[in-house]
């Protein structure tokens, strides 16, 4: 008989919302150029402080927060299956975690428009090494007092996969293409 998680942590960017083409775009807008394929392992899923040093400055991380900020609370959209899902782990008394590699202004416009009250929430700033790194994983099992490998990790980037991987988690991908995986899947 399948058991429940002792915590579903999810990734918010591009698993809950669909933010990735914002993302994208709000990086080519302050680098001046289109991104390629060649920017995909600096950009997809990282803290906005590696894309800065990507794009050659720290000091890019403002402009970069300010353009993404933007663009999410003009145009963002939830990943479709997200409401069920949270509100059937919020059913089931599962403990969830929002673990983001995003700053905490951004995770705080997105909140209100998932509809879920998380048990916890984790932004960039709550960890010294962000995704791919386990720590944002870590962290969010210990503050839940959990141990990791009791954890769901629900990701779609590489950086975050590599991270839940990293921490000891149970990973299962998602993405706005493919959904979110079904609360059955979820239990182990």
């Amino acid at each position: 008989m399948p058991s429940d998680p002792a915590a579903v942590l999810l990734d918010m960017d591009g698993t809950l919302v669909d933010t990735e083409g914002l993302w994208w775009q709000a990086v080519a807008s302050v680098a001046g150029r289109p991104l390629t394929d060649a920017d995909v392992p600096f950009v997809h899923g990282r803290t906005i402080e590696d894309v800065a040093v990507h794009l050659g400055s720290p000091e890019l991380t403002g402009p970069l927060t300010a353009a993404f900020a933007e663009r999410v609370e003009r145009d963002l959209t939830v990943v479709p299956g997200a409401p069920e899902l949270l509100a059937g782990l919020a059913a089931s008394a599962i403990p969830t975690a929002l673990v983001s590699a995003s700053p905490r202004s951004i995770v705080e416009l997105v909140l209100p428009r998932l509809g879920h009250v998380f048990d916890l929430v984790i932004a960039n700033e709550d960890t010294e090494r962000g995704k791919p790194w386990p720590d944002p994983y870590l962290e969010a099992a210990r503050r839940l007092g959990a141990v990791p490998s009791r954890c769901v990790a629900i990701e779609d980037s590489p950086a975050g996969i590599a991270a839940a991987r990293a921490a000891g988690c149970r990973v299962l991908v998602a993405s706005p293409e493919t959904g979110l995986p079904s609360l059955s899947r979820i239990r182990v």
